[in-house]
């Protein structure tokens, strides 16, 4: 199959890091190369220590696309995962401040893309500092995001689930085939190497409270009990 450019898109804790980097996890362990985009307004508010203002919101929009740009020249069978894009910022510009000026840009940036993965609501909401506003955004922001993918006439598929699921449900949508027993033995034996201490766990402040860093978290621990 080609590799897709793909943006993962969807309300405050909807888990669209960790889907992000579970779909890099999965493409890569069946021999695909694979460039992520992170969300620039996380790391945004991190060095500001605050949210944006209304003045400052076309600035990431900005840098959230072209963050979408790797350096160099990518290898032509390169996939592309998008950890929410410009799309998001125009959302909540116009929920925030009720400034809709964003909407062009945001919006001729998503055409870019070979398919929108939207982020369900099926996920627990969870706090995350300056991040996050808390659950009452969560259903305004998914309304924002399919009426403006639609007034555009940007087809998207809507991605449910927990854990595993989840993650089978995006392949699935992507038109790849769906991790079986054996293939995903073989990634948490990975990601209990991880808690190991043996590489590095790169969530990204995963939403899913449910998520198998949790799991095998907890299942080492219980192994540590004489």
């Amino acid at each position: 199959m080609k590799p897709l450019s793909v943006a993962v898109v969807g309300a405050e804790s909807t888990g669209k890091s960790w889907l992000t980097q579970a779909l890099a996890g999965v493409l890569r362990a069946r021999g695909q190369a694979v460039h992520t985009v992170d969300e620039v307004l996380r790391q945004w508010c991190d060095r500001a220590g605050r949210t944006p203002q209304r003045h400052e919101q076309m600035a990431i929009a900005e840098q959230q696309a072209q963050a979408a740009q790797p350096t160099g020249q990518p290898a032509p069978d390169t996939w592309l995962l998008s950890d929410t894009t410009p799309l998001m910022t125009a959302v909540y510009s116009q929920l925030l401040f009720d400034d809709e000026s964003l909407y062009p840009m945001a919006l001729a940036h998503q055409a870019l893309y070979d398919i929108t993965l939207v982020t369900g609501l099926d996920l627990p909401w969870v706090a995350d500092g300056l991040q996050r506003d808390g659950p009452q955004v969560r259903g305004p922001v998914d309304t924002l995001v399919r009426q403006a993918l639609e007034r555009s006439g940007m087809a998207y598929r809507v991605v449910y689930g927990h854990g595993p699921g989840r993650l089978n449900n995006a392949l699935l949508a992507l038109g790849l085939a769906g991790e079986d027993a054996s293939a995903q033995h073989i990634r948490e034996q990975g990601q209990f190497a991880i808690n190991q201490g043996r590489s590095v766990w790169q969530c990204n402040d995963c939403s899913d409270p449910d998520c198998e860093h949790l799991l095998f978290t907890r299942l080492l621990k219980q192994r540590s009990i004489p």
